[in-house]
């Protein structure tokens, strides 16, 4: 484990892999940490330095006062980059991941190689959606959303064959800081991102899972189709967490998205 003050706040994170590489970052969901990658990211420790964080809020970095942006969380990263020497990155991002990853590639065009696209979109839900998510769980705490939140997480057939795995993910949501899950809603709540989504100037590579219940595959489809020469691709089975449910394939998807990118 390390920790840095970066952007004034702490922020958790790991380096593994081919020191001088090539570098990769992963960027983790609301309610998730980034223990999430951890069936991910072996298939790249070869080839590229590694840089896995904990984003304002979340697991063990700090979780200020709510709300946050979206700019929010793109300064806390490239804080952390400038921080680690690291110029330029290629990102995965998950969900609100994959959005912090969008705004930063058109931000900072100069530090982003290629993107990867998780169960993302360029917009995610509705401002009364965010309202209402931040409502209960400032009022009831995570548990009283922890149920419809794993089903959207994953399949049925994860979450009976797999129970007590998924016991774990669980645990993982509801140890969130309420303030600093809500003050990402807020960050989403507020992210209109369709007109970056254009402007996006980088290979990009945008998956999804057959039945993800928070970003289902025509919305990922649909952002795919505003990035220039974007690649859309699906997995299938699996849920809005593909990188838990489906580790191997989802490894090679960004895989070949980086030889094809001519990172590898």
């Amino acid at each position: 484990m390390a920790f840095v003050r970066a952007n004034g706040i702490v922020l958790h994170h790991q380096v593994l892999g081919r020191a001088g590489g090539p570098t990769l970052v992963f960027v983790n969901s609301l309610g998730s940490d980034f223990r999430i990658w951890q069936e991910v990211v072996p298939a790249f420790l070869d080839r590229f330095q590694v840089v896995l964080y904990d984003k304002r809020g979340h697991g063990l970095s700090d979780a200020p006062p709510a709300p946050y942006t979206m700019d929010d969380h793109v300064d806390d990263l490239l804080a952390l980059l400038d921080i680690l020497g690291i110029g330029r990155a290629s990102l995965v991002g998950l969900s609100v991941g994959g959005m912090i990853a969008q705004r930063m590639a058109v931000r900072v065009p100069d530090r982003v190689q290629s993107l990867t696209l998780c169960c993302t979109a360029a917009k995610i839900g509705t401002s009364e959606t965010w309202v209402d998510r931040i409502a209960a769980v400032e009022k009831n705490g995570l548990e009283s959303i922890v149920g419809n939140v794993l089903e959207r997480w994953f399949t049925a057939e994860f979450r009976r064959s797999r129970a007590d795995e998924c016991a774990g993910w669980r645990n993982m949501l509801v140890r969130t800081p309420v303030h600093g899950y809500a003050g990402t809603c807020a960050a989403i709540r507020d992210a209109d991102l369709t007109v970056d989504a254009g402007r996006i100037a980088v290979p990009t590579l945008c998956v999804a899972g057959d039945q993800d219940g928070s970003t289902p595959p025509d919305i990922v489809r649909r952002t795919a189709e505003l990035i220039p020469d974007a690649r859309f691709e699906l997995i299938e089975p699996a849920g809005h967490i593909p990188c838990v449910e489906q580790p191997v394939v989802l490894s090679r998807l960004i895989g070949q998205h980086l030889q094809e990118a001519g990172l590898v």
